[in-house]
């Protein structure tokens, strides 16, 4: 099973329910598990047990969640606000989701609005969801939906290495032949943030604190797009070219230890590779392929020929030895041959 987050849109009123039905559900759930450490054992409790103004269907679920928490934890009390809701409860459209909240005093089914994109409702529409989990993060609500994932075993022999980086947003090299394949577009990315930046800075100066959110919201859909579909294109070339490992930088820890200045570290700062491995890592496991972290020191500097240091200042890497490609290449090759 793996869980995907997708972000709702409640309107105000949906919001303050939400808001309500998640710090009950959780109450609730904390009665039940003080009654259980009081009696030394789980009451028996349905539905009709518990009296509060919440759908039938998270009351149920409420029971479950408490009774395995307890078994499982003991003593144990819960503080964060959260909604549980098994999979005969809700429905997914590609606008929308909808489950149980309260309306006019009785239960009903509502839509909320969510942000889904095409891909991910795709693989939604023809999976078996599992439960569905709505919490708050920061200013936002978050729905959580578990989805079964099969195994596969991909008997693909080669290597892919991935060089990930700005002005080119990633390279792949086959280690074996050396094949190489560009993906995206590095300069309409940086187009889109200094878009995007400059309106927040002009909202900014207008005080729309509201009009600044949203925009955020739309420049991280469109990043997040454009990386859904570079990582399904560099897992499709891996298996095209019998691949059955991808090699990738571990890049944890780049912003910190990066000696950039300027305008290249606030790109740096603004750069979603942490998204882009995870895609790539969850679609290349979907098809059984293996993604390995290699530590990038270096990759870029080494000769793939003769194993020599070379400080690189442009795109073009040359070496004493006579070889010579683009940088990001030399680096994608190296990651590749990595053990």
């Amino acid at each position: 099973m793996k869980t995907v987050q997708i972000k709702l849109k409640p309107t105000k009123t949906q919001a303050k329910e939400l808001k309500r039905l998640s710090e009950e559900y959780i109450r609730q759930a904390n009665v039940l598990v003080q009654q259980a450490i009081r009696e030394e054992k789980f009451p028996r409790v349905t539905s009709k047990n518990i009296e509060s103004g919440i759908p039938s269907a998270l009351k149920n679920e409420l029971i479950r969640y408490a009774k395995s928490k307890h078994k499982q934890f003991g003593k144990c009390t819960f503080k964060r606000p959260m909604l549980s809701y098994n999979n005969q409860s809700f429905s997914v459209d590609s606008t929308a989701i909808r489950f149980p909240i309260m309306a006019d005093g009785k239960a009903k089914k509502t839509a909320i609005k969510a942000v889904i994109p095409e891909e991910l409702f795709v693989l939604l529409s023809g999976s078996k969801l599992g439960t569905l989990r709505i919490t708050k993060k920061g200013f936002h609500w978050m729905a959580q939906i578990s989805v079964p994932t099969e195994e596969k075993e991909f008997v693909g022999e080669g290597i892919l290495g991935v060089d990930l980086g700005i002005l080119c947003p990633a390279v792949g090299v086959v280690a074996a032949d050396g094949k190489t394949q560009f993906f995206g577009n590095g300069r309409q990315n940086k187009h889109l943030r200094r878009k995007y930046k400059e309106l927040r800075r002009q909202l900014g100066k207008q005080k729309k604190v509201n009009a600044i959110r949203t925009i955020n919201d739309k420049e991280s859909r469109i990043m997040r797009d454009i990386n859904h579909k570079l990582s399904r294109q560099i897992v499709t070339f891996a298996a095209e070219n019998n691949c059955g490992t991808i090699h990738l930088e571990n890049l944890s820890g780049i912003r910190r230890t990066s000696r950039l200045r300027g305008k290249n570290k606030a790109n740096l700062h603004s750069w979603t590779f942490y998204e882009l491995s995870s895609f790539i890592t969850y679609k290349a496991h979907e098809l059984g392929i293996k993604v390995v972290y290699i530590k990038p020191e270096y990759t870029s500097q080494t000769c793939p020929s003769c194993g020599e240091r070379n400080k690189v200042k442009d795109r073009n890497y040359h070496c004493d030895c006579g070889y010579h490609a683009h940088r990001d290449r030399v680096g994608a090759l190296n990651i590749a041959k990595t053990i």
